[in-house]
This record gives structure tokens, C-alpha cells and sequence, in this order.
């Protein structure tokens, strides 16, 4: 009896997606809930497993694009496991390995000269005809003295160096004018495919482009800047770090912060928490905040849902788990829709200064930046502070220069007084 393998449904509005991986070969023997395949669409990847126990029989190869219920494999339920039973490909690369020792075992043998017709070992026999020199005269250390291929790569270093010391006592000296500029040591490769590769952009990796530039073309983007001094937050979390990771099990970060300051901006700014829909203009009364997470697979911004009612370590807690199912491939379509604002934080790369681009239909997104210790002045006196610049990119058709700095400033006085955030002010 064979159960079929189809393609799992990926949501209302995605019909197909690209067989990334296969994690088993034809003829594997696989078990109910072994990991089989990665699926990959415009927005997420996720996994297929095994129904059943069996045989797979695979119907379909890695990069083929697949519909939604598509047949991409076969299970036998009827073949049963056995103890010496291996993948397809460990028993290719125990064949292979076998073969190479078996030819090693024979070019040893040959070497020697046991049991071969010819003088010579081909091994032997090759090096002469590479290297122009007679095996005859160079003296064995094989069996029965036979010349072996150590001796002879032993008697052609020797050659080269003698070659070398007859060469420098019977040249002539040259006259250095005279001398013919040196060749390059570097050989440059007429092979393309040597000094080049191609490969597919991903769905994921081409979603992403094409509303990178969609945002580009469809929405009037400026971006303005603000710098923050962080050393009250730093100093903060300085001091209660310790007890925090104690009380809930995870760190203390700046990201909580920053979420709780974009969300008191949002209610005082409400023009960066609406959107367009053609001609109407959506006001969002809720404050679901995606956060810009990097993956082998490109950026995802899973939402962080009603942020206005979180606390500092639900905010964390749930940075900390979407952050892991995006880099584990688990995240889903529903983890990356809805949000009303998006931060980004360039500064753990380094990113000194950006201009991060809208993540259509948001009107507005924050980008984070490194944190440097600069010279600033307060009260009159220049002082050393941990200074981070703050981008908002915003859609000007929606969103006022007037408005986008007010923005800026409420978070940047949230940041630089946290206990602001303890009262809403």
C-alpha cells in the first residue's frame, strides 16, 4: 500500500510554492513525523513531514516549483525496516568509498609489482612519461626491489632541484635592460564558471525585491533623522539586568524599549499609525509592531500583536520566540501580517546611518542605528555619550514633515528619560 505525499495548503491567498529541500532520497526508508521536505513560498518556508512509516519514492526535484495538493512523493507501508537498512545516499557514498579503497589497495599492489605482468606499476609507468624519467635506473625500495611510485616522485624532486643548481651555474649572466618584463603569477580562468555562479533568486528572496521596489515606486518616501543619547536606558538595564533575567528567564534588551517608545509616539502622533487603501485613508486604533529579524533566508518581520498592553518582558519574550522560529523556518503567513509599523535595527551590523525603506501599506518604519560614543554638549559642558541616530522613513502623502518629527522627538524623549514610559508621558 503507497500513501501519498502532497503539498500542504499555505494559506488563502498562496496557490504553489518551490520545493526548497529534500531531507530524504528514493529509497530511504522514512518514519511518521520524520522531517521529508522544505517548502518555500513568496513569504514563508515551511516543512512536510511523514504521515506514515516506509519506503519514499520521490516524484519531484529540489527547485521544482509545485502546486498546492500535488503529489510530490510515495510511501510503501508495506516495506518493513530491517537492521542493515541505509539511505540511498549513505549506500552511494559506502559504494564509492569501497571502490576508492579497493583502487588503492590495487595501486598499492601494483607499486609493488605482485602478481603484474608488466615491469613497471602503472603508477609508476605514469610518472615516467610525465616526469621523462627512466624507472630503470632509479633504485627500488619495493618488494623484490621493485620501484615503487614513491620512489619515483622521490627520484623527480631530486632531478628538479639538480635541474635547478646545473641551470644557476650555466646560465650566463644577463644584462637586466635586456630582461623581458615578468609574467603575471596570477592566471586569470577562461572558464566562467569558475570565477562566477548562478543560481535562482528564492521566492522569499524575490518577494522581498519586488515590494522593495513596489514601496519605492508607489509611495512618496522621505526619510528625516534624530539622534537619541542612551545612556539612561543603558544605565538602566545596567542595573536591573541582573534581577530581571532572574525574575522572567530572558535578558533585558533595547528593543522593548523601543517598542514601548514607538508606541507611546504612535498614540501621540496617530497620522503614522494609518495607512492608504486607494483613495481612503485606514486610522488604526491598535499597536501591532513588526520587528525586522535577519535570517539565512533573508529579513522577516514578524508582528509583535497589541504591544500597548504588553509589559517589558512579554515585549521580549516575544521578540525572543519569533526571532527563533524565523531563523528555524517555522514562522507562519499569520506572524507576518497585520502589523501597523515596523522597526528595523541596522546597529547590530554596524550600520552607522540608513534610510530604511517602507514595508508596504505602513506608512512609516524606524530605523535603529549603532550606538558610538560621541561628544555632545549639556548644560554647557562637552561631555562623552553612547549617541544613536534614529531614521523614520514615511509615506509624505499621508504623514507631514511637521508630523514625522514630532514622531522623532517623542520617541527620542521616551528613550533618553525611560521613566517616562512608567507613567505614559
Amino acid at each position: 500500500m503507497a500513501t501519498e505525499v502532497k503539498v500542504p495548503a499555505l494559506g488563502e491567498s498562496i496557490s504553489s510554492g518551490y520545493l526548497a529541500k529534500w531531507h530524504v532520497q528514493s529509497g530511504d526508508y522514512v518514519e511518521s513525523g520524520q522531517t521529508l521536505f522544505d517548502l518555500e513560498t513568496d513569504k514563508v518556508t515551511s516543512e512536510g513531514t511523514a504521515e506514515v512509516s516506509g519506503v519514499i519514492e520521490l516524484k519531484v526535484e529540489e527547485g521544482d516549483e509545485v502546486e498546492v495538493g500535488a503529489v510530490i512523493a510515495e510511501i510503501d507501508e508495506s516495506a518493513k525496516k530491517s537492521t542493515d537498512d541505509k539511505g540511498a545516499g549513505d549506500k552511494s557514498k559506502e559504494a564509492k568509498e569501497d571502490k576508492e579503497d579497493d583502487s588503492a589497495d590495487s595501486e598499492d599492489e601494483d607499486d609493488e609489482g605482485a602478481g603484474s605482468d608488466h615491469p613497471f606499476s602503472p603508477a609508476v609507468r605514469r610518472l615516467a612519461e610525465e616526469s621523462g624519467i627512466d624507472p630503470s635506473k632509479v633504485k627500488g625500495s619495493g618488494k623484490d626491489g621493485r620501484v615503487t611510485k614513491g620512489d619515483m616522485l622521490e627520484a623527480i624532486e631530486k632531478s628538479g632541484s639538480s635541474d635547478s643548481k646545473d641551470s644557476d651555474k650555466k646560465a650566463p649572466k644577463s644584462d637586466p635592460s635586456a630582461e623581458k618584463p615578468a609574467e603575471p603569477k596570477a592566471k586569470i580562468s577562461k572558464d566562467p564558471s569558475e570565477r562566477q555562479s548562478r543560481r535562482k533568486l528564492t521566492p522569499l528572496r524575490r518577494t522581498i525585491a519586488n515590494r522593495l521596489v513596489q514601496a519605492q515606486q508607489t509611495t512618496a518616501m522621505l526619510t528625516t533623522f534624530n539622534e537619541v543619547d542612551m545612556k539612561a536606558v543603558m544605565d538602566l538595564r545596567k542595573k536591573h539586568q541582573e534581577a530581571f533575567v532572574e525574575q522572567y528567564g530572558i535578558k533585558l534588551g533595547f528593543m522593548s524599549f523601543f517598542t514601548k517608545a514607538v508606541v507611546h509616539a504612535l498614540k501621540a502622533v496617530p497620522a503614522i499609525n494609518a495607512q492608504l487603501d486607494g483613495e481612503t485613508l485606514i486610522e488604526n486604533h491598535y499597536y501591532d509592531i513588526g520587528i525586522a529579524v535577519s535570517t539565512p533566508k533573508g529579513l522577516m518581520v514578524p508582528v509583535i500583536r497589541d504591544c500597548d498592553q504588553l509589559s517589558f518582558d512579554g515585549v521580549e519574550s516575544e521578540i525572543l520566540a519569533y526571532a527563533k522560529k524565523a531563523r528555524d523556518g517555522k514562522i507562519g503567513i499569520d506572524d507576518l501580517q497585520g502589523g501597523v509599523f515596523t522597526i528595523t535595527n541596522g546597529g547590530i551590523f554596524g550600520s552607522m546611518l540608513s534610510t530604511p525603506i517602507l514595508n508596504t501599506p505602513q506608512s512609516a518604519i524606524l530605523g535603529m542605528h549603532t550606538i558610538q560614543e560621541r561628544p555632545v554638549v549639556r548644560n554647557g559642558e562637552i561631555v562623552i555619550r553612547p549617541m544613536m541616530y534614529l531614521a523614520l522613513s514615511y509615506d509624505h502623502r499621508i504623514v507631514d514633515g511637521k508630523e514625522a518629527v514630532t514622531f522623532l522627538v517623542k520617541v527620542k524623549e521616551q528613550l533618553e528619560d525611560p521613566s517616562r514610559l512608567l507613567f505614559g508621558i
